[in-house]
């Protein structure tokens, strides 16, 4: 893959860069000076590696907006005013049940905990809050990690003890998600306290990451549904084939691509660069489908 892109080349280039060489030593100036103030734009395998990054955060950014929107004003209006009983209005595997009083207090930290977190992870990959203001970043992402380790126990719960799930397999993906969630919050709580800054940031992507578990699932629910054009290895139980590698690939795949582009970001072979960015955009496609498909046919038609 070409480690560089140009932009902006005519024909006529070679042509007007001979004639200004050609004039430039009639004069007596620097030739070196005229080609390097004539020659064509790239854009670098670094540069393209980084807005993939951040075309990437940008879809994300606005999804899971959406979700926070879509949270508050179905689960908050309903919760808020007591009307418990309508949040059956959505399809649950268990929403409300007449008298289970902890499985309900329980369903509702949830879904309220949800928004708070979603906000103070996504203010964690704004670089300019990190830099400006540095206490605003601390104390968002104390709340961010303590939220989503409480939401990953929350999970652990609801799906085990008060027997929230579809099918044992998917009780596990979820499961699994959670004890990452826990296990990751560790290094990325040790490494600030430390000041390791480098180790702290990468490991609180990944924490980032499989926090964000949730909404990767409907992502990729919604995306597949729209490029397969109906739910070709899906079933009502989430144990078909598509169900299980959605379920576990909504952490494990985001992963596995932050990985590679971080990796890229430090390899000195633009090739990787290139490759990793490559993989990035695809991935943004993707999630910018099933962005489309949460919003427009999930969340927008029961509000």
């Amino acid at each position: 893959m070409m480690a560089f892109f140009e932009i902006g080349k005519t024909k006529s280039a070679p042509f007007s860069l001979c004639q200004r060489m050609i004039n430039s030593a009639r004069k007596g100036s620097n030739m070196s000076d005229t080609i390097s103030s004539t020659a064509p734009h790239f854009v670098t395998a670094r540069q393209f590696l980084h807005w993939s990054g951040r075309a990437w955060f940008t879809v994300a950014a606005i999804g899971q907006l959406a979700f926070v929107v879509f949270i508050i004003a179905f689960y908050y209006t309903r919760t808020f005013s007591g009307d418990f009983a309508a949040w059956n209005d959505k399809a649950l595997i268990d929403g409300f049940k007449e008298g289970d009083i902890m499985g309900n207090m329980m369903f509702a930290i949830h879904v309220v905990l949800a928004a708070v977190m979603t906000v103070s992870g996504l203010i964690q990959l704004i670089p300019q809050i990190r830099s400006r203001a540095p206490r605003v970043h601390r104390m968002s992402g104390r709340v961010f990690v303590l939220l989503a380790c409480l939401l990953a126990l929350g999970g652990l719960w609801l799906g085990w003890v008060r027997g929230t799930q579809l099918s044992s397999i998917s009780a596990l993906s979820v499961s699994l998600n959670g004890v990452l969630v826990l296990a990751f919050a560790v290094p990325t709580v040790a490494y600030a306290v430390r000041r390791n800054i480098a180790l702290h940031q990468r490991w609180a992507m990944r924490f980032f990451l499989v926090a964000s578990g949730v909404w990767f699932v409907r992502v990729g629910i919604m995306g597949w549904l729209s490029i397969a054009q109906g739910p070709v290895g899906m079933n009502a139980s989430m144990s078909g084939p598509a169900d299980i590698a959605i379920t576990f690939g909504s952490y494990l795949i985001p992963l596995a691509i932050y990985e590679a582009y971080y990796r890229a970001r430090s390899s000195s072979y633009d090739t990787a660069k290139a490759s990793a960015a490559t993989l990035v955009l695809v991935a943004t496609l993707v999630t910018a489908i099933g962005v489309y498909g949460t919003i427009f046919n999930m969340w927008l038609p029961i509000l």
